[in-house]
């Protein structure tokens, strides 16, 4: 597999351009951010429907109907692709520290979901959401920043297995985390590795290239609608950590104020 250390002027093959790219541009990339931002109001979109659906105020399945299981899937997919291209730009920037500092903030924000949805949905408690993926598939992908093709193939294969192969060993519950399973685990939000690994690595890939294209990533000027969106990007893991509690509240004090 090609590794990104010869021939810079090649797709496969980055790494002195991409150095150039980062000292001009230092860390963040307006584009990538309104991209994450518009993954934001998708998601705060999607939860306010659910939580309109339970508190009975809509009727959806949003459990079996084909478009809620699709409007999930996608909003799901272009976190996780943006994630992966996140980890291609920031290995760019980013010290060791800020790393660090990084994934100890997820693994604090996963531990928080884990304990609140125990306390809300007791009997089906997230143990492995989107917050615990990432924070595995952060470390994962770390390894893979290195290299090139190899994670546009295994990010195929990956999503292939995990969306055609399950296998009652997986059923068990301390494998759980890893998919395949023959049936989905109850629980309020579930992603695990197989297929959504495949995602973040295909992420990978595409960081690659964009870095590779550093006239385009240093072309960051959103205009007046996009600046919404690229504050909320840059913001979207404290969004994500504080807009459930909020729409609950406001439904909460609704529902109190029409009954009264």
């Amino acid at each position: 597999m090609a590794k990104s250390r010869k021939n810079p002027g090649k797709p496969g093959h980055i790494n002195k351009p991409v150095r150039q790219a980062a000292s001009a541009s230092q860390a963040r990339y307006p584009a990538i951010d309104s991209l994450r931002g518009t993954a934001v109001v998708l998601m705060i979109a999607y939860h306010f429907c659910f939580d309109l659906n339970q508190y009975q105020l809509i009727q959806q399945d949003f459990y079996q109907a084909p478009f809620w299981l699709g409007a999930r899937a996608f909003i799901l997919t272009l976190f996780l692709l943006i994630a992966g291209i996140s980890l291609s730009l920031a290995a760019q920037n980013e010290g060791g520290q800020s790393r660090l500092k990084r994934l100890l903030t997820l693994a604090a924000c996963a531990a928080l979901v884990t304990l609140g949805s125990m306390l809300m949905f007791p009997q089906s408690y997230i143990f492995f959401g989107v917050l615990h993926f990432i924070l595995v598939a952060s470390l994962i992908g770390l390894l893979m920043l290195r290299y090139y093709w190899l994670n546009l193939v295994l990010g195929i294969v990956i999503l292939v297995v995990g969306l055609y192969f399950a296998h009652p060993v997986f059923d068990q519950p301390w494998l759980q985390w890893v998919g395949l399973m023959t049936h989905k685990p109850i629980t309020e939000d579930y992603v695990p590795l197989f297929p959504w690994l495949g995602v973040v690595l295909l992420g990978i890939f595409t960081g690659k290239n964009l870095l590779a294209r550093p006239d385009w990533l240093k072309h960051n000027s959103p205009g007046q609608p996009m600046r919404g969106l690229a504050w909320m990007g840059k913001r979207s893991l404290l969004i994500y950590m504080i807009h459930q509690p909020i729409l609950l509240a406001g439904l909460s004090a609704w529902s109190w104020l029409s009954l009264n």
